[in-house]
């Protein structure tokens, strides 16, 4: 019995279930799994606890496949059915607040956040998810783009770049340079998007350190979008420029840097092309 697929319904209802734990567990709120099973059992056509269990693993790797936050007491569990994909697609299509939030605490960072903001080494090949949760996990972020949808939150983006703002100056002034964290700039909040960088910030020498921010609520591997015009000024400010990946900031962000070449650390896909009348 427990081996059946489980009906659009069912689906419905654990996914509601499960969103409603993952609201409380990232407003840090208290909450029962045992209470939240025993209360979804009887909705169910005679699944077992065990079967419920495991529905919420599968459910937290889809949401890890979309680029989104799950719950971290239920580790993703992949090859899960097309259909609970459906659901939780159909649960952010009613519930679109949801993408496009930016925790409340998450909205005005200061100096202890940024000095707590951990940055660690990229993913690599070497550390990379088994090949079949690789494979399925690409696929669906592919197929929903997650990238686009994380560069269409501006809310996101704009939190994600005031965080690095908030670190580079405490950086440079936790080192005894206080005299160029003064000067570091915010480029895309007074200038636009135009310049190929959002913050313009230095390192301990001196020199000019362009950085651009790409920020997700998902885990590191969760893929980004990057223009023609932040490609170019890479590769000809090669010394200076750095793309800082902000992840898990909903819960809490973690990041890496990249740098030029980027082709060196991911695959560069074209998604679209500019059209001039001929």
């Amino acid at each position: 019995m427990a081996d059946r697929s489980w009906s659009q319904r069912e689906n419905d209802l654990i996914v509601a279930d499960y969103f409603a734990m993952l609201a409380d567990d990232v407003r840090g709120h208290g909450y029962s799994k045992a209470e939240h099973r025993r209360q979804l059992l009887p909705l169910l056509d005679n699944r077992t606890e065990g079967s419920i269990e495991f529905k919420h693993q599968n459910i937290s790797a889809v949401l890890k496949s979309l680029g989104e936050t799950w719950i971290d007491g239920y580790k993703p569990a992949f090859n899960f059915q097309s259909s609970l994909v459906e659901s939780v697609v159909n649960w952010f299509s009613s519930n679109k607040s949801w993408i496009e939030r930016v925790p409340s605490q998450q909205t005005e960072f200061g100096l202890e956040e940024a000095e707590s903001l951990w940055v660690g080494p990229p993913p690599t090949a070497s550390n990379q998810p088994p090949p079949n949760e690789a494979e399925q996990a690409s696929k669906l972020a592919q197929q929903f783009d997650v990238a686009a949808r994380d560069e269409r939150n501006r809310a996101l983006g704009r939190a994600g770049e005031e965080l690095v703002m908030e670190y580079e100056r405490a950086l440079l002034r936790n080192s005894g340079r206080a005299d160029l964290s003064e000067k570091v700039r915010w480029i895309s909040e007074q200038n636009g998007d135009g310049a190929g960088y959002d913050i313009s910030s230095f390192s301990l020498d001196g020199r000019r350190r362009l950085v651009e921010v790409k920020t997700t609520n998902g885990w590191e591997r969760t893929p980004f979008h990057i223009s023609q015009n932040e490609l170019q000024v890479a590769d000809s400010h090669r010394s200076e420029w750095v793309l800082f990946r902000l992840w898990n900031f909903s819960r809490k962000p973690n990041a890496f840097e990249l740098r030029p070449p980027l082709d060196a650390h991911v695959t560069l896909t074209p998604t679209s092309f500019r059209a001039n009348l001929q």
